[in-house]
């Protein structure tokens, strides 16, 4: 099989690279190990706990053991499906501040500003509100972009309370002004998930020139220093599948370093101690893995309003049934529909703390902390010093990767965890709570001093599941960058990246939304095509970040 381009995995920037490539003429086969997102588990987003969960939709990757959370190992889920991670995540969307955007091109990413990426965001949409910035959005895209209905008021407690301590509503974090409390929002259409593969991949298929070929992509093909194919073992087999112009490695900031190191492109030692042959020494590939940690910081209700009361099998099914039936319900929703970013102190310029607002106090793999009516936010930090790795655990491709995210290794990161636990206190002390707040579950009152705080933490903090940065973006002459502004794998010819590897840092919030921008701007440096027109819009920054905190 030979195509013009060969694109290793069907997930968030991968769909829209097959699109825009296919919807240029150009013939397109994408390899995917994994299957059909057909089926409840999937496109229900208020099951969204589930596919992450199934061995069927997921790698199943986890990290070593980390040093400073305990010796946990924690969870890494990586989709194995159409649609990749976009498949099995909690449809949150949000683009990220301007300024990370700013800071890539500060450090390399030449052409990645906040002012060269904003229209391809825009390019990508179909927002659907009446009530944000409607000229920072665009309205005929691929993706569909909703809010939920709010209608517990559980939501507008939060965002009240947020604007009693303090701080600023945002209309739209998504727009001019990303600091705030607000509405949140998802890609969810008609009820349904609108995962990549929905949005993008679908479609596309529906063209003679795209094709899916579903096989385990074991590495790249090079002849010389050039790109030829893709070595894919389907069925007890392996065959190259050829790429007559370019291959395209978007497999997730963990199999896209793997592949690149078992194709011969990394750390030249690194590589060496597996027997693989070097053909680009690489010291990046594989290094500062980035991710998003999290506590859930929940509160028990005096009030019988939260999604408990559906929280066992019958309630399970008349959700379930309702949304098979009409689309629905609380199953048309993935209840993240309140947020807010804010910062963590004065000083701070853009915000460094999330928050998802869930009207339950559960965790993502199903576990409840406490039985009974109660509520959380989920809080973290945005910008982590701390740096990880992925590197091989042999030259097999069957092998997973070693992961170590190396997470809460800096000092700044238990600062700002303290940090986030003592402000979502005060806001669940507003006087908006003061009906629907029982007592606070955990943490729980009694833990007060750093030491007690910093002892919660390290039991209890959890991935956000957004890695990044594993096969960064950067100058032709840095050493440690793996792809150049055009998304060209550095040192080898007709290979590129174009996933949320190349993020140089991670962005304010869920990757989804700008993994897919990734993969719409990269369609247009492959195919030599001018970049979209700059913006002009300026964004909204706190004029007085210096002396306050909100």
């Amino acid at each position: 099989m030979t195509a013009e381009y060969v694109i290793i995995g069907s997930g968030s920037a991968g769909s829209a690279l097959a699109y825009r490539l296919g919807a240029a003429g150009a013939q397109v086969v994408v390899i995917e190990a994994g299957g059909t997102d057909a089926g409840p588990f999937i496109q229900m987003p208020a099951a969204l706990s589930y596919p992450m969960n199934m061995r069927r939709y997921d790698w199943g990757f986890q990290s070593e053991p980390e040093a400073h959370l305990g010796g946990r190992k924690l969870a890494t889920p990586r989709g194995r499906v159409i649609g990749g991670s976009s498949s099995i995540n909690g449809m949150v969307y949000v683009r990220g501040h301007a300024k990370d955007y700013d800071s890539w091109e500060a450090m390399g990413a030449q052409g990645w500003g906040f002012a060269d990426v904003l229209p391809y965001f825009k390019r990508m949409e179909s927002w659907h509100s009446d009530e944000g910035d409607a000229d920072w959005r665009g309205s005929d895209g691929p993706l569909h972009i909703t809010r939920g209905p709010r209608d517990n008021p559980l939501f507008d407690a939060f965002i009240e309370a947020g604007r009693q301590a303090g701080y600023p509503v945002t209309r739209d974090y998504n727009g001019r002004a990303q600091e705030g409390f607000g509405p949140m929002e998802a890609t969810i259409w008609k009820g349904q998930r609108w995962s990549a593969a929905n949005a993008y991949l679908k479609p596309a298929l529906k063209w003679p020139n795209v094709q899916i070929y579903h096989g385990f992509a074991r590495r790249v093909v090079i002849e010389g220093s050039r790109a030829v194919g893709v070595e894919v073992a389907r069925g007890g087999k392996v065959e190259v599948i050829r790429a007559s112009r370019e291959v395209i490695v978007a497999a997730s900031s963990i199999n896209t370093p793997k592949i690149l190191m078992l194709s011969g492109i990394g750390p030249a030692a690194h590589l060496a101690e597996h027997g693989i042959k070097v053909v680009a020494d690489r010291p990046g590939v594989g290094a500062n893995l980035q991710d998003h940690l999290e506590l859930y910081l929940q509160f028990g209700a005096s009030q019988p309003i939260t999604l408990f009361k559906y929280w066992n099998l019958w309630g399970k099914a008349l959700i379930g049934a309702q949304w098979l039936f009409t689309g629905r319900g609380l199953g048309a929703s993935n209840q993240f529909e309140a947020c807010a970013f804010i910062r963590s102190k004065a000083g701070v310029e853009y915000p460094d703390i999330q928050y998802h607002f869930l009207p339950l106090a559960v965790r993502y793999d199903g576990k409840i902390a406490a039985v009974g009516h109660g509520f959380q936010a989920h809080a973290g930090p945005m910008r982590s010093k701390s740096r990880g790795a992925v590197t091989l655990r042999s030259a097999n491709p069957k092998d997973a990767p070693v992961i170590r995210f190396n997470y809460m290794s800096e000092a700044s990161d238990w600062e700002d965890f303290r940090a986030c636990i003592r402000l979502t206190r005060e806001i669940f002390g507003q006087d908006a709570f003061k009906p629907y707040v029982k007592g606070e579950i955990q943490p729980g009152i009694g833990l007060q001093s750093d030491d007690q705080l910093d002892g919660f933490i390290r039991d209890h903090a959890e991935s956000a599941y957004h890695p990044c940065g594993t096969a960064r973006m950067g100058r032709r002459d840095d050493l440690m960058a793996v792809v150049d502004p055009e998304c060209r794998v550095i040192g080898v010819d007709a290979l590129r990246v174009a996933d949320s590897s190349i993020f140089p840092q991670v962005t304010n919030g869920n990757l989804n939304g700008p993994s897919i921008m990734v993969g719409e701007k990269a369609a247009d440096h492959i195919l030599g095509k001018g970049m979209l027109a700059r913006s002009n819009q300026e964004p909204w920054v706190n004029p007085d970040w210096r002396e306050t905190q909100r």
